[in-house]
């Protein structure tokens, strides 16, 4: 048998974080068996499904490289196969249609509820031996049941729960169709399941009241039973529901944040999921490890420090020239032409050990594009008279050393001793007028990577 397996999202909104991990377990396990990963729209909700929205859930598999195998496949495209089946059922007596009124049904509710009762449909119109069923009022436009079995249990074995059982009795006939012959979600799901051959769904806890439902109606029509598994639920770092305060907007939001694909990718598979102490792996590697059995069943933590460590990981073993081409389009959209300065893969490699995201290296990268303009207070703390002394020897002795770095180095040790001061004492202020700021990588690597034009015109506006 072939592994199927789909991922299913409905397009009322961005891909999120609980989403994306849905998908990407969904897929390493159709991976790790060799089988097809199915990408299925579930658009039936005309109201709320938008075009962009679809797009943005493509846009977000496609940024973390989860490709489909199959599809997608709209819902909406679907609605003859939906109503083909729901007439074989009708036919067959697994359906049934209802002319209960929104008002009876609000009735029945409130009886219900005052009598302690759980709330559920009552099987009026339902057909059964020797019973009569009500006269069929004039101009009502039906709904259309599932004849759900009134005893025994839908049971079935939880990939990550386990063995799970609800009693028929607790369940309604639910409808599959409303008065205007829309099907249902729980309808077109299972009909989707069904007729894409899926073998696995692997889906969020909160699916895991439909699971009954869906598997009732999936044995009525004589199709095969997918296994389940139902993923806890992502709780934020606060340890509450993982929401859009705590960042969850949209997987590209991960992007325009200046996270690596990888990085998020790993740190979604160990959201639940773990093999041994490994923190940090590919993701062949996680194919080849991935399996159900340790999914934990209690919810995962979201831990932004965590990303951000893995990250910065990621961001120190990522090539110099992808990273340059990450970065040149952050600085370009802040109106800042790359290519007018020093060679940006070779600026990258001094700063890429020393950020957490690609926006924190955009801004590191600036300086060496556009002069930056020290604040006057920061120039007369750092620029004192001998500190310009020694720069005017130390300009002296780079206008005409060879340009790299063992040289530069040999020219401020040079400078250093002349004037009796210490490294900080000189190369702090250097940075401060280089590139406005007192921190760097190693001051001779700047200087080397600036270029000697660059460093005697910024050095010439103090001197």
């Amino acid at each position: 048998m072939t592994i199927r397996t789909r991922f299913a999202p409905s397009p009322t909104g961005y891909l999120h974080i609980g989403g994306a991990r849905t998908a990407l377990f969904a897929w390493a396990y159709a991976r790790r068996h060799g089988g097809k990963f199915i990408l299925r729209i579930e658009d039936t909700d005309v109201a709320r499904s938008t075009p962009e929205a679809v797009q943005a859930i493509l846009d977000g598999m496609n940024w973390l490289g989860l490709a489909h195998d199959e599809g997608p496949f709209y819902q909406m495209q679907r609605m003859p196969r939906y109503k083909e089946v729901i007439a074989q059922m009708l036919a067959a007596g697994t359906a049934y249609h209802c002319y209960t009124s929104s008002e009876e049904l609000d009735h029945l509710r409130e009886a219900q509820m005052a009598n302690k009762e759980k709330p559920r449909y009552d099987g009026r119109w339902r057909p059964e031996p020797g019973k009569a069923l009500p006269a069929v009022p004039a101009g009502v436009a039906p709904v259309v049941r599932f004849r759900n079995p009134l005893d025994g249990v839908v049971a079935w074995d939880d990939g990550v729960k386990g063995c799970i059982e609800i009693a028929n009795a607790e369940l309604d006939d639910f409808i599959i169709a409303r008065a205007d012959g829309a099907p249902t979600y729980n309808f077109c799901v299972v009909v989707d399941d069904w007729d894409m051959g899926i073998t696995n769904v692997i889906r969020g806890d909160d699916h895991v009241n439909n699971t009954p439902r869906q598997i009732n109606v999936l044995q009525a029509l004589g199709a095969q039973v997918p296994q389940y598994a139902h993923l806890s639920m992502i709780l934020g770092d606060d340890g509450t529901k993982l929401s859009k305060r705590h960042g969850a907007v949209s997987v590209m939001q991960y992007d325009e944040d200046g996270y690596l694909p990888e990085a998020v990718l790993n740190y979604l598979a160990r959201l639940g999921w773990s093999h041994g102490d490994e923190e940090v792996f590919t993701m062949e590697q996680f194919v080849q490890w991935f399996d159900l059995d340790h999914i934990t069943s209690s919810a995962a933590q979201f831990n932004t420090e965590k990303l951000n460590w893995l990250n910065a990981h990621y961001l120190k073993s990522a090539a110099d020239t992808r990273l340059a081409g990450e970065a040149a389009q952050r600085l370009a959209r802040r109106g800042i032409d790359p290519e007018a300065g020093a060679p940006l893969e070779k600026v990258v490699a001094l700063y890429k050990d020393r950020v957490t995201n690609l926006n924190e290296l955009a801004d590191a990268l600036e300086p060496f594009y556009v002069v930056v303009q020290p604040s006057a207070e920061m120039i007369a703390a750092h620029l004192t008279e001998p500190v310009r002394a020694a720069l005017k020897v130390l300009r002296d002795r780079l206008s005409s050393c060879i340009w790299e770095k063992a040289a530069i180095s040999a020219a401020f040790k040079e400078t250093l001793t002349a004037c009796a001061l210490k490294m900080p004492q000189v190369a702090i202020p250097l940075r401060v007028v280089l590139l406005g700021q007192p921190q760097s990588p190693a001051i001779d690597a700047v200087l080397e990577v600036l270029g000697r034009d660059e460093v005697l015109a910024r050095l010439d506006r103090y001197l």
